[in-house]
């Protein structure tokens, strides 16, 4: 079952909302466990630099320790703590600090997320016929109240965590052809004209 994690203090939320270690944390979290050199290397920044910020992510829970992946014992490796982090607005609506901090780290999520679909559109040629038929933008309209909604983003999260899990499956048991990271945002919001 999926480790989910909501962040639901300040400090917590303030500390994930940098935009180096919402970086390091997605890092780790899809990539596995690393050292802050091979960090350092990913995100392109000095390794004492990545050191600070994964501290700080460690002070709050969101990545830990990982076992060593080699033999030099000096290494310190590094995991994400959680498969899935949540905050909502709720939690940090009271106070005008805690909407602002929230506000921004969705925002600063929302340009990772439109920088990883932009690298995607200026490598899909790479990606090879099979892929780019797989791959999709969609764009979706219902009029839905709010009990709705909550049912639609339940009914769809659990569809991804059962494809999820089924993936897991089968390369824990040896289908790993074919397989490689795939990206599913969703923003479900209301608007009007």
């Amino acid at each position: 079952m999926e480790n989910r994690r909501r962040i639901t203090d300040l400090g917590t939320l303030k500390a994930f909302g940098n935009p180096l270690r919402m970086k390091l944390y997605s890092t780790l979290r899809v990539g596995g466990p690393a050292t802050a050199s091979h960090l350092a290397a990913q995100v392109d920044e000095a390794v004492s630099l990545v050191s600070y910020h994964l501290r700080k992510l460690a002070e709050h829970g969101l990545i830990e320790e990982a076992d060593a992946q080699s033999e030099d014992a000096r290494e310190r490796w590094w995991q994400a703590a959680q498969d899935t982090l949540s905050f909502r607005h709720e939690d940090f609506k009271d106070t005008p600090e805690g909407a602002a901090t929230h506000a921004a780290v969705v925002r600063g999520l929302i340009a990772h997320r439109r920088e990883q679909y932009e690298t995607y559109l200026d490598q899909q040629a790479a990606w090879g016929a099979e892929w780019r038929r797989a791959a999709d933008q969609s764009d979706f309209l219902a009029r839905l109240n709010p009990a709705e909604l909550t049912a639609l983003n339940a009914e769809i999260s659990a569809l991804v965590q059962t494809y999820t899990e089924r993936g897991k499956a089968a390369e824990a048991a040896g289908d790993t052809e074919g397989r490689e990271n795939v990206a599913v945002h969703l923003a479900s919001f209301p608007f009007r004209l």
